[in-house]
């Protein structure tokens, strides 16, 4: 079971994502029905860390394995998306692919799952601002490559604090 739960107006989301860079590139995950793109990775289930949260969730999603780099940064996320606010609590970790063949793939990378609207396409970190990867304080976080960093990004506010 997800950690997402429903507290008053809220929605509370518990998540991990995957920082995976190859020649100055960002892998990142979007919904082709959507204008925004995000890290790869998903929603922590109960009982399980957020370091074997990422690993499953890009095996599951791109059949891929990966190993953990590093501890790249937890952000403290508040944002409304179609009409509901989230809290939500982000755990990003450097990460790497195991297989070398996997690191050399530069192309689009379809998901395994059978959601044909969901793709993973490479940025061009000197590009990064021409995208809208949220949350919007990721572009920093990628561009500055200075881990680790807790964040707290609050769009109700638009207020960025770096802790």
């Amino acid at each position: 079971m997800d950690l997402t739960l429903d507290v008053e107006d809220y929605k509370l989301n518990i998540r991990a994502a995957g920082l995976i860079i190859h020649n100055n590139k960002v892998l990142t995950h979007h919904n082709v029905k959507e204008n925004h793109c995000c890290l790869p990775g998903g929603r922590i289930h109960i009982g399980e860390s957020s370091n074997k949260t990422l690993k499953r969730e890009i095996m599951e999603e791109l059949g891929k394995e990966v190993e953990i780099l590093g501890y790249a940064a937890t952000i403290e996320n508040f944002f409304e998306m179609k009409n509901k606010k989230y809290h939500e609590l982000f755990f990003l970790y450097n990460v790497e692919f195991v297989n070398a063949e996997d690191k050399k793939i530069e192309y689009t990378i379809h998901n395994k799952e059978g959601k044909d609207y969901l793709q993973y396409d490479w940025v061009d970190i000197d590009k990064i601002d021409n995208y809208n990867l949220l949350p919007m304080c990721l572009k920093e976080v990628v561009k500055s490559k200075k881990f680790p960093v807790h964040i707290i990004n609050d769009d109700f506010t638009n207020k960025i604090e770096v802790i």
